[in-house]
């Protein structure tokens, strides 16, 4: 693997930081997007010249392209991009903000959208197959949780963002897939009440939520090659919750 180049976005959050881990131990050099500066100097402190982070508003596209360019200037370009970066705003419809609404599907989506524009000319410049991870959400399906209306949106959005790539650029070795867990422990559990955190942890079969790492394992596979055979998936990972 060695040789690879990765973008994570969301870098500094908590399943970002287990992204950034497990690409680095798969031998490949790792440029973290996030808005967290300390954060990711942070990473930058840990893991050395192989982790290069780029504070950057992923909402604003300007950025987002200077970023991309600063990842080519000092690592050549991209194989790999994981779009992680996203929250979960938690007003009750109908009850939102319009400013929250948009606010929600520019985190969720609108970052995505722009790093995917950036990411594939430089990927078709690259031999290999090269990988799209859209990090989604259970919440795009199970319609039995809490999740609000424009948080399920936006992560459907990303899902169909995911499977129209995947078609588009199937012939130039491009894999485009997503991964939509449900209940994994990462600081988002702090928008939560605890009653509403505790009914939906009780929903999941094991008992208790996943894991950042286990979600990491998932984002190593699907980069690495046996992830070449697989494109315009969604994995839902939930434990099996939802099967009928």
């Amino acid at each position: 693997m060695s040789g690879k180049v990765a973008i994570i976005t969301g870098a500094a959050g908590g399943m970002g930081q287990a992204f950034v881990q497990a690409l680095l131990a798969d031998g490949m050099k790792v440029a973290g997007f996030d808005i967290a500066k300390d954060g990711l100097e942070a990473l930058d402190a840990a893991h050395g010249a192989d982790f290069l982070g780029i504070t950057v508003d992923l909402t604003d596209p300007d950025a987002v392209a200077q970023a991309f360019g600063e990842v080519e200037a000092r690592f050549g370009g991209v194989d790999i991009l994981v779009n992680n970066a996203g929250t979960c705003f938690m007003s009750e419809f109908p009850n939102i903000p319009a400013d929250e609404f948009q606010q929600q599907m520019a985190l969720n989506f609108s970052t995505a959208f722009y790093c995917c524009q950036n990411a594939v000319p430089m990927m078709l410049k690259r031999g290999g197959v090269k990988k799209i991870i859209n990090i989604s959400s259970n919440g795009a399906y199970n319609f039995d949780v809490f999740d609000p209306p424009p948080y399920r949106a936006s992560k459907a959005a990303l899902d169909t963002l995911t499977k129209d790539l995947a078609r588009r650029y199937a012939t130039d070795k491009i894999c485009v897939n997503s991964i939509a867990p449900a209940m994994t422990q990462t600081p988002l559990f702090g928008v939560l009440s605890e009653e509403v955190l505790a009914k939906a942890i009780a929903q999941m079969p094991h008992g208790e939520a996943m894991q950042p790492a286990q979600i990491a394992g998932w984002v190593s596979f699907l980069a690495g090659p046996m992830g070449d055979v697989s494109s315009g998936n969604v994995f839902i990972l939930n434990q099996g919750r939802d099967v009928r």
